[in-house]
């Protein structure tokens, strides 16, 4: 088979990065390896795919890519979030801005995202059930793929854009970075990133399910001794320690998660300084004065945070609150205001959102996203060594560089 361009891969930048190639009257082959195209998009967002967010500048986007996002300058220049949502509109997709700017469907299905964009790559390029296996490069050129099952595509143009290490049962299983290694390109190690945390402390475990809204949380290096990262938002108990979206952008921030070295500080009343919270307490207590200890916090917390509080706070349970001291309560309130964890670690990448590495982009142009070391080789999405925070931006890095390569090849 022959073709102007082949594309690797029918995700989010793959599809995009065909349909563009197309409508620019070039042929294209779009090669997936999974039977249906778009896979691991039906499973972002909690199946709801939140597939940008509504950001208005490039400065924006790049204050939310935390590895190499001055790279991402002139994909995002050229194909904005605004430009996505017009292409998903403009298809018959109703959008909705939620907290955060997080872009969904209005309908909540990822399925009519995919539909919508697999609808028109297939109404622009052909689509290929097979696996690439190897690039056919000769004196730096590009000449077109080989698939495992033998068959040979050629073509002046190669768009790989086959996603990262996450989630390997949608097909991410780092199929790209050895496709890029043949052309000579360095792949940085892939790394979990937007990862759940294992957590030290056993109480998380007993909390498993319970999920908190409205809190804050600070990030500490206790190897440099600083602050690295602080949010706001939500975050959930797991059996193995904490996961949520405030917590998957903080794993964007940990380098080296060596057992220990990070700590996470949750401040469950963000709203209410530490008097304003003291004051509450006091109320609380005036309401509740021959009560146990125990049986006063109950429309200040969540029940099951309760009893794990109660015995972190060091009080005992059963002492009423009339005699409870005013230096217990300052301690009950720095609990409150700083419930700290210990991280010892990230859970496995296949439960990461994405990875951390990829293809180098020092060795990628950030005007066409083209090889620097092979003609008619370019790449898009994931597979690159670009993340971002959750939200909507690593969608958004996806349709922009898949769209820039499209109208590059």
């Amino acid at each position: 088979m022959k073709a102007d361009v082949i594309v690797i891969g029918a995700g989010a930048a793959g599809m995009l990065a065909a349909g563009t190639a197309a409508e620019r009257g070039k042929k294209v082959i779009l090669i997936e390896r999974n039977e249906k195209p778009g896979r691991k998009l039906m499973i972002t967002g909690k199946g709801r795919c939140n597939l940008t967010n509504n950001r208005q500048t490039v400065d924006e986007l790049i204050s939310n890519v935390p590895e190499n996002g001055r790279f991402l300058y002139g994909a995002f220049s050229k194909y904005m979030p605004c430009d996505v949502m017009d292409f998903f509109e403009s298809r018959g997709v109703p959008l909705k801005t939620e907290r955060g700017q997080r872009v969904f469907p209005v309908s909540d299905r990822a399925a009519d995202i995919v539909d919508c964009l697999s609808s028109y790559a297939r109404g622009k390029a052909q689509i290929i059930n097979a696996r690439v296996k190897e690039l056919i490069i000769e004196d730096a050129l590009i000449k077109g793929v080989i698939t495992y099952g033998g068959e040979r595509v050629d073509a002046p143009a190669v768009i790989v854009a086959t996603g990262g290490l996450s989630y390997p049962a949608t097909g991410s299983t780092g199929d790209g970075y050895e496709i890029a290694k043949q052309a000579g390109h360095t792949v940085v190690p892939p790394v979990p990133s937007l990862v759940p945390l294992e957590i030290h402390e056993g109480f998380c475990s007993s909390l498993s399910g319970l999920s908190l809204r409205n809190i804050a949380i600070k990030v500490t290096d206790t190897a440099k001794g600083k602050t690295v990262y602080e949010d706001f938002g939500e975050m959930l108990f797991t059996h193995f320690g904490v996961s949520g979206p405030v917590i998957l952008s903080a794993s964007a921030h940990m380098k080296n998660p060596e057992k220990g070295r990070y700590t996470v500080s949750i401040d469950l009343k963000p709203a209410l300084t530490a008097d304003m919270l003291d004051a509450r307490i006091l109320r609380d207590f005036s309401e509740n004065l021959n009560r146990n200890f125990i049986n006063s916090l109950n429309s200040l917390l969540p029940k099951s945070l309760v009893p794990v509080i109660v015995k972190l706070s060091g009080i005992p349970m059963n002492l009423k609150v009339n005699q409870v001291t005013r230096e217990q309560r300052a301690a009950l309130v720095n609990l409150l205001k700083n419930l700290t964890v210990t991280v010892t670690g990230f859970r496995p990448v296949d439960e990461a959102v994405v990875t951390r590495g990829g293809v180098n982009v020092k060795e990628i142009n950030p005007s066409t996203m083209e090889s620097k070391l092979v003609k008619g080789l370019f790449f898009a999405g994931e597979v690159m060594d670009v993340d971002a925070y959750t939200g909507g931006f690593n969608l958004q890095i996806a349709f922009s560089t898949g769209h820039l390569a499209g109208e590059s090849v």
